[in-house]
């Protein structure tokens, strides 16, 4: 899905991902665990890099009605991000953010214990079994793959 480069589009696109998840099944843990994380990638994509330029943010995957989405003529916006998820068989999730880029790359950080962020990649990387940067021209895109059957394991239970 294609959303605005702000803030708000976190919200959207996360009652979307739970929504979609949830419709697929996905049990609620797996849930609270990509919502977190795609929370924390768009967050840190809206807040540290650029946006798609419209054409790239629409690509083929989103109807060209949405460029309306992707305009907000109070702020001058002309450009969104692109949020994506996948299941991979039924084992796992992919989860993804790409954005025009920033003037550096996302690396987590080492952030005091009084500091007011810095912890979300942090956070992305206990969650997830794997993350990484991909760079196209242009854009940069955070992944993520979150297991789904690691949540789904009983518990073992003592006598």
């Amino acid at each position: 899905m294609a959303v605005p480069h702000g803030p708000a589009s976190v919200a959207v696109a996360r009652r979307r991902l739970r929504r979609d998840l949830g419709d697929r099944e996905i049990p609620d843990a797996v849930i609270d665990d990509a919502v977190l994380i795609l929370s924390e990638l768009l967050s840190n994509s809206c807040r540290y890099a650029r946006p798609l330029p419209i054409p790239a943010a629409l690509g083929d995957e989103v109807e060209s009605a949405a460029a309306a989405d992707l305009l907000d003529p109070d702020l001058g916006e002309t450009g969104g991000i692109l949020v994506r998820w996948q299941l991979h068989g039924e084992d796992l999730l992919a989860l993804e953010v790409t954005d025009g880029g920033a003037a550096t790359r996302p690396l987590p950080a080492r952030p005091s214990m009084t500091s007011r962020g810095g912890r979300g990649l942090g956070i992305v990387g206990q969650l997830a079994s794997d993350w990484g940067v991909r760079d196209a021209p242009g854009q940069v895109t955070v992944w993520a793959l979150l297991p789904v059957r690691a949540h789904c394991t009983p518990t073992a239970r003592s006598a």
